[in-house]
C-alpha cells in the first residue's frame, strides 16, 4: 500500500538561495494538521485527518491499515459508516428466495432491532451494544424461543456484513454475548379422545381435515392445499407436493415448507374418510398464483373448500371454526361476553402433527422415517422434539425378556 502523510500547515517551496524550505500555509494553526492518505483495494484514495503533534499516530494508523490489507481484514472506513438498518434492509431483501421468510425476517428486524440498534454505524458495534439490546429484548419479548429467532436474524445480518468486508467481526458471536436459550417446554400431544372430540365439534364439511392432519401428519397449509391428484387410494400413499399459503394478505400455492416434497403412508381409515368426504363434498377447482402474489396462475382440485366454494380462509377457520371447537370440548376456555377466544398456539392445528408423531413413535416407528413423513429437513430436529415420547429402553427390555420367557414356557405364574 502506497501511503503518505500531508502536513496542511506547511508547504515546501524553493527559497531565494535555491534551497527548499518550509513555508506556512493559509491554514496554519487552524483545523487538523496531518492528513494520512493511501490508495485502497478498490483503487480510490482514502484519508484520515489528525491534529497537531499527532504525526506519529497518523503513521501508526497507516501502518495498521497496511497490515489489515495484507491479512485480508481491511474495512473501508466509508463503508463501515453504513448504519445497521441501512445494511440490514438491503440484506434481508436478498438473503432468501422464500417470500414468507423474507417478510418474517424484515418484520423481526423492524419491530425488535431497528428501534434499538438501527441507527448505529456497523463499525461502531461492540459486544456491549448487543448485550444491552438483548436486555431490552428480554423485557419486550417474553418468549425465549421468539427472542432466539430474533437474535439469530440480527446475527445473520452481521455475518453477512463480515462477508461483505464491512466489519471484521460479528459482535453477536463474542464470548460475552449469551444467545437466548431455547424454550425447555416439551410437546404434550393430545389424546385420541381429544382429537376425535375436536373433530366432532368442527363443521361437518371440515371434519375429514382432522383425519388427514392427525392420520398423515400434514401441516395446516398442506391439508387445505390438498389436491385430489395427490391421493393414491390403491397404493396407499399421499403425495405432499404443495401447500396453501398467505403472502402479504394474498393466497398462493407453493411448495411445502422447506421445499420438502414427500410421500406419506395413507392409512385405510384416513382413505375411507377422504372417500366419504369427497362423495359428500366434491373437490373444488381453485386457481391461484404460484409461489408469489404475482406468480403464474395454477389450478388445483382442492379436497377441502370454504362455504363460498373457494379455498379455505385460514384466519377465518382458526378464529371461527377451530377455536370454537377447542372451547366446546374444554381444551381452551370460552371467551367472555363480547370478547375473543384466548391465544392458544400450542393447540393450533399443528397439535394434530404432534399427535401423529406420538402415535407412530408409540407403535415403534423409527425417527428417520417419522422425520421424512413430517417433512423435517433434519432427523435430529425430529429427535430433539419428540425424544421424550419414544418408548423407554427399559420398557423395551422388559417386554423383550418377558416375550422370551413366555415363549420358552418357563415363566412363573
Amino acid at each position: 500500500m502506497a501511503g503518505h502523510i500531508q502536513d496542511r500547515w506547511f508547504r515546501t517551496e524553493t527559497c531565494p538561495d535555491g534551497k527548499p524550505g518550509r513555508v506556512k500555509t493559509d491554514r496554519h494553526g487552524t483545523g487538523m494538521r496531518y492528513r494520512a492518505r493511501y490508495v485502497g483495494p478498490d483503487g480510490t484514495e482514502k484519508s484520515k485527518s489528525f491534529p497537531d503533534k499527532q504525526k506519529r499516530l497518523a503513521e501508526q494508523w497507516l501502518t495498521a491499515t497496511a497490515a489489515d490489507m495484507a491479512r485480508g481484514q481491511y474495512v473501508d472506513p466509508r463503508a463501515a459508516r453504513i448504519t445497521f438498518r441501512q445494511f440490514a434492509e438491503k440484506w434481508v431483501a436478498t438473503h432468501t428466495t422464500e417470500v414468507n421468510s423474507r417478510e418474517a425476517a424484515e418484520r423481526r428486524l423492524r419491530l425488535h432491532a431497528y428501534p434499538y440498534i438501527g441507527t448505529r454505524p456497523l463499525s461502531s458495534f461492540q459486544p456491549g451494544h448487543i448485550r444491552t439490546w438483548l436486555g431490552e429484548l428480554e423485557t419486550n419479548v417474553p418468549a425465549a424461543s421468539h427472542r432466539r429467532i430474533i437474535f439469530g436474524t440480527v446475527s445473520a445480518a452481521f455475518s453477512a456484513a463480515v462477508d461483505d468486508g464491512l466489519i471484521t467481526k460479528n459482535p453477536c458471536k463474542a464470548r460475552s454475548v449469551q444467545t437466548p436459550k431455547p424454550s425447555r417446554s416439551r410437546v404434550v400431544p393430545w389424546t385420541a379422545k381429544q382429537v376425535f372430540a375436536v373433530r366432532a365439534a368442527l363443521p361437518e364439511h371440515l371434519r375429514a381435515a382432522v383425519d388427514v392432519a392427525g392420520g398423515c401428519g400434514l401441516r395446516q397449509g398442506e391439508v387445505f392445499g390438498l389436491d385430489e391428484s395427490e391421493l393414491d387410494f390403491e397404493g396407499g400413499w399421499l403425495a405432499v407436493q404443495h401447500q396453501l399459503k398467505r403472502i402479504r394478505g394474498k393466497f398462493v400455492f407453493s411448495l411445502p415448507k422447506g421445499g420438502k416434497v414427500r410421500d406419506v403412508p395413507l392409512p385405510k381409515a384416513v382413505a375411507d374418510a377422504l372417500r366419504a368426504h369427497s362423495k359428500e363434498y366434491p373437490p373444488v377447482k381453485v386457481t391461484l398464483p404460484w409461489r408469489t402474489p404475482d406468480g403464474p396462475l395454477v389450478t388445483k382440485s382442492l379436497i377441502f373448500s370454504g362455504t363460498a366454494g373457494d379455498h379455505i380462509r385460514v384466519s377465518y377457520f382458526n378464529d371461527f371454526m377451530w377455536k370454537p371447537a377447542l372451547a366446546a370440548v374444554g381444551i381452551i376456555p370460552e371467551p367472555e361476553a363480547g370478547g375473543r377466544y384466548p391465544s392458544a398456539p400450542e393447540h393450533g392445528m399443528h397439535a394434530l402433527r404432534h399427535f401423529y408423531a406420538s402415535v407412530l413413535l408409540d407403535a415403534g416407528e423409527n425417527i428417520r422415517a417419522l422425520s421424512q413423513y413430517l417433512g423435517h429437513a433434519d432427523p435430529g430436529f425430529t429427535l430433539r422434539t419428540y425424544t421424550h415420547l419414544m418408548p423407554s429402553s427399559e420398557g423395551r427390555t422388559r417386554k423383550a425378556v418377558d416375550t422370551l420367557f413366555k415363549g420358552s414356557g418357563t415363566s412363573q405364574s
